[in-house]
Order: structure tokens, then sequence, then C-alpha cells
């Protein structure tokens, strides 16, 4: 019985230890899987622009590729994704359909970002938008970053502000048909915005953050294993 009591801790000791190395082991896994993606879209982004004549090419190019452009925006149409920080200023990524040249299709730019109204949150700036046929270039996103939504989403309008992008709720108030992808506006243009976009941040950090936790996690168990053990033969050594 005494070595059954003995055992145990034993087999604890290295089931704990398996555990948090093979979690360890996964979690670093996920972690140089990131690691590549962003190598991936460092690459992408060093490529020049692909231009694009049909929106079935856009949908088809792999996310961060760079595009270009030709078209018209559709100007009747401004939204506003509200509460998107920019250098620790508050402010709002402003975003139009665009219709490529010779198609039926339209596809989201996000435009840029503008800064907003310490007065009134709710005031829109003015914002200027060229008219006729114009040239952009940009690097597609599968959607723009989401943020916690605080209540009910306004139902999308002209000048809406939103938290995040419901592109089935702009296509059904619109009446406009628009490819899943999204392009984020890269190439200059006076219109006031600001287009120093963040860097996609892919959470491989976060993922080596975890493998570190595992594996101290092993570490302490082994430790705690021997160090209670030394100071059990320590005690029978003194009985005896």
């Amino acid at each position: 019985m005494f070595q059954r009591f003995r055992l145990l801790p034993l087999i604890l000791t290295l089931a704990l230890t398996a555990a948090g190395i093979w979690l360890g082991q996964w979690q670093t896994g996920r972690a140089l899987e990131k690691e590549a993606i962003t190598r991936q879209m460092a690459l992408r982004q060093q490529m020049p622009a692909a231009r694009v004549q049909r929106w079935t090419e856009l949908a088809q190019l792999p996310q961060f590729s760079k595009v270009l452009l030709r078209g018209q925006f559709i100007s009747q149409w401004p939204l506003y994704l509200d509460n998107r920080p920019l250098n620790g200023v508050s402010g709002r990524y402003v975003l139009m359909p665009f219709l490529p040249e010779g198609s039926q299709q339209a596809v989201v730019v996000m435009r840029g970002w503008q800064p907003r109204d310490p007065q009134d949150r709710n005031r829109v700036l003015p914002l200027r938008t060229p008219a006729g046929m114009v040239e952009i270039e940009g690097s597609i996103r599968t959607q723009p970053d989401h943020v916690m939504q605080l209540g009910q989403p306004d139902v999308v309008r002209p000048g809406v502000l939103l938290q995040n992008l419901d592109l089935p709720a702009l296509a059904a108030a619109s009446g406009l048909t628009f490819s899943p992808a999204l392009v984020m506006q890269t190439s200059a243009a006076d219109d006031g915005l600001e287009r120093t976009w963040p860097r996609p941040d892919t959470g491989a950090g976060k993922h080596r953050a975890y493998a570190l936790q595992w594996y101290a996690l092993s570490v302490m168990t082994v430790v705690f294993f021997v160090v209670t053990g030394i100071r059990r033969g320590r005690k029978q050594q003194t009985k005896n």
C-alpha cells in the first residue's frame, strides 16, 4: 500500500509533464504557422500590384495581395467604422463602394482613416471623393478588423456609423452586389484621409507566450515532485 501511494505522485507527475510538453509543442507549432503567414504577407506586399479587370479575378487572389483597380466610387454610399484609433487618436475608417470599370459587381474599398470630432462623436467630418474614373492601388482583405458590438447595430444607410461591416446587410440596403473581398486603399489621394494602416497581427507572439507557460508548468511539476521526494526522504531518515 505504501509503495502504491509513492507510485501515484510519480504517475501524476509524468502525466502533467507530458501534457505540458505536448501543449507547449502544439502552441509552438501554431506560432510557426502564424509566422509563416506573416512572411507570406510581407512577400505579397513586396510584389508589384496586379491589375484587376474583372471582379472574379479579385475574388481569386489571396489575402494581402496588392491590386490595381480602375473604376469609380459610389459616393452616395459612404460608411464609417467607428472606434478605430490610430496612434492614440480616436477615429474611424471610411468605407465606400467602388465599381470597377466594366463590372456589374462593386467592391468595398477602405479608403482611409479620419479623426473623430472631439466635440461631437457622432458628427461626420466632410469627405472629399474623386469624381469619375480613377485608379487606385490597394491590398486585399477578407474583412476589416472586428470590435466588440455595443448594443444593436444601426440600420445600414449612407453615412451611418457602424461598429463592424455586415456585407449582406449593405448589399440588401444599397441594392448593389458585392465581391466578398475588400480592398484597403494604399495609393495617395487628395481627400484628407490617413492611409497609414496598422499592420495585421497574426497572433504568433500570443502562441509563443502560451507555449512558454505550458513548458514552465512541466518544469514546475518535475521540480515539485523532486523537492517533495527529497523532503519525504529526509523525514524517513530522521525517523530511522
